[in-house]
Order: C-alpha cells, then sequence, then structure tokens
C-alpha cells in the first residue's frame, strides 16, 4: 500500500479523466476491493446530486497500467 494524501483522492469522473479507465471499471475494482474506497466530502454534482466516494488516484493509475479493455459481444439478431 502507498501512503496516500489529501491530494490523491478524486471522484469517480475525475479518474475518468485523467486515467481513461472508464467509471464502472473503476466501481467494479473497488467492490472487489483492489482499489480503495473513501467517504466524499460532499460536493454538489448539479441537479441535487452530490459524489459520494472517492478513490485513490495512485492505486487507480498503478491498475490502469495493465488494464485492457474487453471488446463487448455484438447483440444478437431476435
Amino acid at each position: 500500500m502507498t501512503e496516500l494524501y489529501p491530494d490523491d483522492l478524486v471522484y469517480e469522473h475525475e479518474a475518468t479523466e485523467v486515467t481513461g479507465i472508464p467509471g464502472p471499471v473503476i466501481r467494479q475494482w473497488a467492490r472487489r476491493g483492489k482499489i480503495r474506497r473513501f467517504q466524499g466530502n460532499g460536493q454538489l454534482a448539479g441537479q441535487g446530486h452530490e459524489y459520494k466516494t472517492m478513490y485513490a488516484l495512485p492505486e487507480i493509475r498503478e491498475r490502469a497500467r495493465t488494464y485492457r479493455p474487453m471488446p463487448q459481444r455484438a447483440p444478437r439478431a431476435a
């Protein structure tokens, strides 16, 4: 584990902008315990919503080095 500083914590959309990793992948890593998640500071996102979860950017960058997007299967014709 690396030592984290307050500047290392970012919201999902910020991590996506910096690393290019899709938001659902970041949430999946956090769910599986591969990266840590932290309580957000209540910053408002607009339309009455607030960002609740922050992630450690150094951990996301570490995992992003080996990330390979999986091609999705084409939907079947009905």
